[in-house]
């Protein structure tokens, strides 16, 4: 009898970190789709954060409203869930300018386990 494979694949690998990561996001702070892909390890893969973030059922319980476009706007268009996700934000204390931008100087989370790099504004560590 063949035993399963037990450790797991790196896209399963890559797909959790993106999960915890965007637990930790903390109430009032927001953080960028491509910050989350460099902080799980893959610069490259932002619409792959996106689309864990549209394949998480609710059992994940993912703060999915805290993440935003490195524009500091939110990527969801009126009436698909964008009044939600800013409604959620504002709840949080997350303020936004008159063009619907957040302030990235005082709500972008800057995780402890992640450093500013020049080419990415962030690196794993």
């Amino acid at each position: 009898m063949k035993k399963e494979r037990e450790e797991p694949t790196r896209v399963h690998s890559f797909t959790q970190r993106v999960k915890d990561i965007i637990k930790k996001i903390p109430r009032g702070k927001v953080a960028t789709y491509g910050q989350i892909a460099t902080c799980a390890g893959n610069p490259r893969a932002t619409r792959v954060v996106v689309w864990i973030l549209n394949s998480s059922s609710p059992k994940d319980k993912l703060p999915w409203h805290r993440v935003v476009n490195r524009k500091g706007q939110i990527s969801l268009k009126p009436g698909q869930g964008y009044e939600i996700q800013k409604a959620l934000l504002r709840k949080e204390g997350v303020e936004f300018d008159e063009n619907d931008k957040i302030n990235f100087d005082r709500f972008l989370w800057s995780p402890s386990f992640c450093i500013k790099s020049k080419r990415s504004g962030v690196k794993n560590t």
